[in-house]
């Protein structure tokens, strides 16, 4: 009992942080805007410039921080429990990746420029690809290894693929152009990137949920949880195509974001009594949290120079990956 009651005030905690860190994206920018001019623009009942800068500007960033956040903390919190994995992450099946190369090509040969959804679509498309080669090399009815495996595969061919794009790319504004947008960030997108993004954000989660029964039964091993009724083809399609949906909508509107859905779920996992299926939701709030946490960060932070959000979470990752590997290492000995 006592341990349920602190998984459900973890819950509201983290919602009502979540809550707060949506609020200050909505109110916090280089505008310069009082609080309540920000929710009368919100809601329309302002002057014009403010009613723009709220529903075309601030609002779409603070629902894709929100849904990419929840998104990466998500995926994470699955990966690690299904291919139980610590090091797993939303980018292990190529995913990320290949939704960067699509939008590579998208810039690359103009037709971001011609079409504006070009690039988000492309980046979709190319993020199934990848779990479709993902599936055909490692072959049906795999395991953790050969997952991995194939995914860091596709994960390689797809760098070096975008690396030879901005290698030969004969325009230098293309190039610089592909570069931040590989940096990843959520400034100057649009209510028409939220509205592309979210169905397939949303069936991506509808399936990684799914799998909370049958990430608590893999606790005890493959055969095992074989035996309880766990169909390993089912959970196994599950996790990849709902990585695959969410993860490459995220990736195709914000660009490659790191370590939110490596560190979220391992600061929460001793929270939740290491119990899978409590791990996923408070993951996608954690994810969101973070992520709200450093987009409004980066206005407080440098808002003249334009600091991109992939920046500051592989600042803040990059040394708790380290971490992680050293303790993964001293557990080991």
């Amino acid at each position: 009992m006592n341990e349920r009651r602190r998984y459900w005030r973890l819950m509201v905690g983290l919602g009502i942080l979540v809550l707060a860190l949506f609020t200050a994206s909505l109110v916090i920018g280089p505008a310069g805007i009082g609080f309540r001019q920000s929710v009368a623009g919100l809601f329309g009942r302002d002057a014009a410039s403010i009613v723009l800068i709220m529903q075309e500007i601030r609002l779409p960033r603070a629902i894709l921080g929100l849904m990419i956040g929840a998104t990466l903390g998500l995926s994470g919190a699955v990966l690690q429990g299904y291919l139980r994995n610590p090091l797993a992450e939303p980018g292990l099946l190529g995913v990320s990746a290949s939704a960067s190369l699509g939008a590579v090509i998208a810039i690359y040969t103009g037709l971001s420029a011609l079409f504006s959804l070009a690039l988000p679509l492309l980046a979709l498309a190319f993020a199934f690809a990848a779990v479709l080669l993902v599936r055909f090399l490692a072959g049906g009815g795999a395991r953790s290894l050969t997952i991995i495996l194939a995914g860091v595969a596709v994960t390689s061919f797809a760098g070096a693929m975008t690396s030879l794009a901005l290698n030969l790319s004969p325009n230098p504004f293309a190039a610089m152009e592909i570069m931040f947008w590989m940096l990843g960030s959520l400034a100057d997108r649009s209510m028409l990137q939220v509205w592309l993004s979210a169905p397939f954000m949303l069936a991506g989660w509808v399936l990684l949920f799914g799998c909370g029964r049958a990430l608590d039964m893999l606790t005890l091993g493959h055969e095992a949880a074989a035996s309880l009724g766990m169909s390993p083809k089912r959970t196994e399609r599950m996790v990849i195509w709902g990585v695959a949906a969410s993860v490459g909508a995220a990736t195709a509107v914000s660009g490659a974001i790191g370590f939110v859905g490596l560190v979220v779920p391992h600061i929460l996992r001793p929270l939740v009594g290491s119990v899978p299926s409590r791990l996923l939701p408070a993951s996608a709030l954690g994810g969101a949290a973070v992520l709200l946490a450093a987009d409004v960060a980066v206005r407080l932070v440098a808002p003249e120079r334009d600091l991109k959000i992939g920046v500051v979470t592989g600042l803040i990752g990059a040394p708790f990956f380290l971490w992680l590997i050293y303790k993964t290492r001293r557990e080991l000995v």
